[in-house]
């Protein structure tokens, strides 16, 4: 692999929010969301990170909740990047060709948009009897950042994320991670920026689901070392950071173990 080329990349403004969300309630969440986003959101931001299935809760009433695509939260998103004139983020349920998605929407301000569809679904949570996988890796760029999208379950299964070829800057997750389950969410994220050499910025939710199962937040953002840029335990939050990508490459330049690393295809 050739020495990749650096350029002078603007540092990127990210502002997260790890949300209580109302189950199964997309009028109320849109409504509440709105709400703590125009109290929140103080300095201009790059991007707004909502968690997964920040407009339902992780429900699996996909017929009952699902909605097309142009629907009433894109709307509500189209809406919300207009006003912040930000990228807006966050999964839904989608409906398409008579099957169901959980979606990951990049929803820019000028209402162009792309979408990531969750490729591991949560067996456990019976996910894959109510969802269609997705097929396809997707990575966007904002102001020259090459950004990763993954969905909660895909942080277990690092060959799915490999940073090839140092295709991607930052990888973005967003999540409805349960507490009972925080120990392998605090493990897996620095795993993951370390061992590609990337930012990782994960967006968690806060609270009791509808099925009763508790969610701490401990939504973070590491550096390519993997120390801690954010990371907030507990609390509802809505809070802005920067990333520097002179730390990106320094990191890259001073340990080049990537240029090594095997190479492969999924199929």
């Amino acid at each position: 692999m050739e020495a990749p080329v650096y350029t002078q990349i603007e540092n990127l403004k990210v502002t997260v929010f790890q949300a209580y969300l109302f189950w199964e309630n997309i009028e109320k969440n849109l409504l509440n969301l709105a709400l703590r986003l125009s109290m929140g959101v103080r300095e201009k931001t790059d991007i707004i990170i909502l968690p997964e299935m920040f407009n339902t809760g992780f429900s699996m009433n996909s017929e009952a909740l699902a909605e097309e695509m142009g629907g009433k939260t894109m709307q509500w998103m189209q809406k919300m990047a207009h006003q912040y004139n930000c990228v807006v983020t966050g999964s839904l349920i989608i409906k398409e060709n008579d099957q169901y998605f959980n979606r990951l929407i990049w929803m820019e301000p000028d209402g162009k948009n792309q979408h990531y569809d969750k490729r591991h679904l949560f067996g456990m949570g019976n996910e894959d009897q109510h969802f269609s996988p997705g097929k396809e890796k997707l990575i966007v760029e904002l102001k020259g950042w090459k950004i990763r999208l993954a969905i909660c379950y895909d942080l277990r299964f690092p060959v799915w994320l490999r940073n090839v070829d140092q295709e991607y800057d930052i990888l973005l997750l967003v999540a409805n991670w349960p507490d009972k389950r925080s120990a392998h969410w605090k493990a897996l994220i620095p795993a993951r920026a370390i061992e590609n050499q990337s930012y990782v910025i994960a967006v968690n939710r806060v609270g009791h689901d509808g099925n009763q199962i508790y969610h701490s937040g401990l939504s973070m953002c590491l550096d390519p070392y993997g120390n801690t840029v954010y990371y907030k335990p507990e609390d509802e939050d809505l809070y802005t950071f920067s990333i520097n990508y002179e730390e990106l490459v320094k990191v890259r330049r001073q340990f080049p173990f990537l240029k090594d690393a095997d190479h492969f295809t999924i199929e």
